[in-house]
Order: C-alpha cells, then structure tokens, then sequence
C-alpha cells in the first residue's frame, strides 16, 4: 500500500496549532513539530506556526540530534516581528548551551550562552519594557557565573565557535 500524507484542511489551522502547544506542554516536541509542518504546508507564512516549530525542535535539543539548532533557527528567522525573531534566536542558542552542558562540552556550551547574551541584550534595546529578554540574560548569567565547568571553561583559552562535542 502507497501511503502519502494528507493535507490539513486551512480551517483547522488554530484547532491544530492549540494541539501542537499542548503536545509541546506534555513534553512531546514530535507531535508538535509534525503538527507544525503541517500547517505550515497549508499556511507557509503562519507566525504562531513558525515560533511554534521553532520552540519544539529546541525541546529536543538534549537528544543529541545534529542539525536541529539549525532547524530552529531557520524557523525563529521567519518571524517578521523583529524582536520576536531576535528574542527566539536568543532562546535557541540558550538551550543550545544547556543541551551542551548537559553533555559536558563546557566550551562549546560558553560560547552558546555568549550567543544568546548578545541577542537577549538586542531584545531587550528593542523593547525594553519586556521582562523576557532580562528574565533569560539573568539566567544565563547565573549559569555561567556559578557552574564549576563554566567557570572553568571561561577562564581557559578557547575558540569563539561552536562545536558539535568537545
């Protein structure tokens, strides 16, 4: 048997997006990412679809797979709202540098949350009425002020990339 996927009728473009958010709530970022690729081949200009997309594929980025930082921010660059895209790309990297500690890549991991400092603070000269964009600069803060392999990793010499392990 041939099996092909089906196209997601455009009315139930908001029902289906409210089924991704709650997949992502019960920590299933692959319902929602497939849910979000399905509207988006309906409605390839949808903003909540794209942020959507974007938040899952960083949900899964403690499970090692290569290429999903890249498939996130891709997703996050199609916001149009400019501080929406720079405050995304910001939560990207930030998990992107926990998904690296977690895995012991402390330099890699430094050098991630440097990432998402820059962005934040853009973020937050963009609108600086936002709580979000301090909320997350502060936790990164912490983070690299008080981890051990942090500390560490930024008093030793390093490169200013990232890379895919230590």
């Amino acid at each position: 048997m041939a099996l092909s996927m089906k196209r997601l009728p455009r009315a139930s473009v908001d029902a289906a997006l409210a089924r991704a958010e709650h997949y992502r709530d019960l920590n299933q970022p692959e319902e929602a990412e497939s849910i979000c690729r399905d509207v988006l081949d309906v409605d390839g200009g949808n903003q909540r679809a794209w942020k959507l997309l974007g938040l899952a594929l960083t949900d899964r980025l403690p499970t090692h797979r290569v290429g999903l930082l890249e498939q996130a921010v891709q997703a996050f660059e199609r916001l149009d709202d400019e501080y929406e895209r720079i405050y995304h790309l910001g939560v990207a990297w930030e998990r992107a540098a926990k998904a690296h500690l977690e895995r012991n890549e402390a330099h890699s991991a430094v050098t991630a949350f440097e990432h998402a400092l820059k962005l934040y603070e853009k973020a937050e000269s963009m609108r600086p009425e936002s709580a979000d964009p301090i909320v997350r600069w502060n936790r990164c803060v912490r983070l690299l002020s008080e981890h051990p392999a942090l500390v560490a990793a930024m008093k030793a010499p390093r490169e200013d990339q990232v890379h895919l392990g230590d």
